[in-house]
């Protein structure tokens, strides 16, 4: 069997100095790379100033464009072929969160998973999969794939926020619901919000509202 794929990019020490108290994996969307996402670790710093921030790049590169990151194929956006993907990425991810476990000292419990789109639907199919509960799960724009197979596969109920835009023209706000209905079938506790004038991103209100989220995440 191949080795996985290991996973590394950009990474932000916590505020606090010495070592982390808590770690936050911050999963970019399709077509970037973590320098995208690490962007947002110094605008939490403040309410998480013992958490380090890791933002690893996807395994491989895009295949619909010169530059960029995925972490599966969307190149063909049919259900089977989405999950299949999902599939085959997860245990790289898994390993990445090892890894990290391994080198701070952490257990899962200290550690919470930040997706936007592409890594959402990643944090979103990993983070309940994992024996070891996760501290959260917060997703930006994203959705649940493969919500069928989540009962069977259940392993832990992190807490998980979800935030997305109503104006979202890539991942439609109908999705954030149909995941929610998935979630609360599995019995795993998911808060929401939906930010009014939004499209595909991250805005202010919603960048509070996770930082909160992971501060009593990891509190």
């Amino acid at each position: 069997m191949a080795a996985l794929p290991k996973l590394s990019g950009p990474s932000f020490p916590a505020a606090a100095g010495g070592a982390p108290k808590s770690l936050v994996i911050l999963l970019h969307g399709v077509g970037s790379d973590g320098n995208d996402l690490i962007g947002l670790a110094p605008q939490w710093a403040a309410l998480l100033p013992g958490a380090e921030f890791v933002a690893p790049h996807a395994p491989y590169s895009y295949d619909m464009a010169p530059s960029g990151h995925q972490w599966f194929s969307v190149a063909d956006r049919t259900p089977d072929k989405i999950l299949a993907g999902v599939r085959d990425t997860a245990p790289i991810v898994e390993a990445f969160i090892d890894s990290e476990l391994e080198r701070t000292g952490l257990d899962a419990g200290r550690v919470a998973l930040v997706g936007f789109s592409q890594g959402t639907m990643m944090s979103l199919y990993v983070g309940p999969r994992r024996r070891e509960r996760l501290a959260g799960v917060l997703g930006y724009s994203g959705l649940l794939v493969g919500p069928e197979t989540l009962a069977d596969e259940l392993a832990s109920k992190p807490p998980i926020l979800l935030i997305h835009g109503d104006s979202d023209e890539v991942v439609p706000v109908a999705a954030l619901h149909k995941t929610v209905a998935a979630l609360a079938a599995a019995e795993i506790p998911a808060r929401w919000h939906i930010c009014e004038g939004l499209g595909h991103g991250i805005d202010q209100p919603g960048l509070d509202m996770g930082g909160k989220f992971l501060r009593d995440c990891l509190a």
